[in-house]
């Protein structure tokens, strides 16, 4: 069973995706989290954000290894534990730069697939493109939606102390930078079901997607 959530920040994708593969029995992966490793990487070792070439010469270098346990998802890059660093305001802006290139995607799409590939019990991929590039034969596709103003009290909240209009404001500037690249864009794939989570609580949602789910697994 694999299922793909995707939606832009802010919308509760992460958290529902613990939860849900929690409750399941199922692995989980936090796709945003290995773009978020990769620039690490590349802030860490003075590569030049600003030049995709720069980017793409040094995108297979780095080894990313990422965890599945929905209790504890860990992220290592060369051995080294980078699960806090790469939640940074500093990775945080650089993020959508890097993910942009396409050799960083074809890097990161082929390690997605081969995680997914082997999660014996099947797997919650969270992401942007999950559905519509990484995954497109998942069993079920969600994809959640949320207005601005939700989302930047969210993350703002997430962000301890930040200020929800600048909080706003960047979340609108990267939906804007995900939706337009020109490699695998963050997009609704055609078969999603989309859950707007504006007015719902976490609980809500999580009740949601796991009764989606399990009407899948039931062949409904």
């Amino acid at each position: 069973m694999i299922v793909a959530i995707d939606g832009p920040a802010g919308t509760g994708k992460s958290s529902t995706s613990k939860a849900v593969a929690a409750q399941l029995g199922l692995s989980y992966l936090d796709t945003g989290a290995q773009y978020r490793a990769i620039t690490w990487w590349m802030v860490s070792n003075g590569i030049d954000i600003d030049d995709p070439s720069a980017i793409a010469a040094v995108a297979g270098k780095p080894e990313i290894v990422s965890g599945t346990d929905p209790e504890g998802p860990a992220i290592t890059v060369d051995g080294v534990d980078v699960a806090g660093p790469i939640r940074t305001q500093e990775v945080s802006s650089k993020v959508s730069a890097v993910s942009a290139v396409p050799e960083v995607r074809t890097r990161i799409t082929e390690l997605q697939r081969s995680i997914a590939a082997s999660a014996e019990q099947g797997i919650v991929v969270e992401g942007r493109d999950i559905g519509t590039t990484v995954l497109p034969d998942a069993d079920l596709k969600v994809f959640l939606t949320a207005s601005p103003e939700a989302r930047a009290a969210r993350r703002s909240g997430e962000l301890k102390g930040s200020d929800v209009h600048s909080t706003r404001e960047a979340l609108i500037k990267r939906d804007a930078a995900d939706s337009s690249r020109k490699t695998s864009p963050l997009a609704k794939a055609d078969d999603a079901v989309e859950v707007d989570t504006t007015e719902l609580t976490l609980a809500q949602v999580i009740e949601c997607v796991v009764t989606l789910v399990e009407e899948k697994r039931a062949g409904k």
